[in-house]
């Protein structure tokens, strides 16, 4: 158990002093935020801002075509 704990220990030493995995959390925080952002926008379902507006819009849009044909 002793050596995992220090096998991890020197592995986080080495990142930490490592320029590549400094530019690896950045990318995980960037991807996160991007997440966060769709998540907010489209929400978890179709009952987001824009889910809701694409489901309007969908809507208009197969009327029209019904009313039309």
């Amino acid at each position: 158990m002793l050596s995992y704990r220090v096998k991890s220990r020197d592995a986080l030493k080495r990142l930490r002093t490592d320029e590549g995995g400094v530019v690896s959390f950045e990318y995980i925080i960037v991807a996160a935020c991007i997440i966060g952002g769709v998540t907010a926008a489209f929400g978890t379902g179709a009952t987001g801002g824009i889910g809701t507006a694409l489901s309007g819009a969908l809507a208009v849009v197969t009327a029209a075509f019904t009313a039309a044909v």
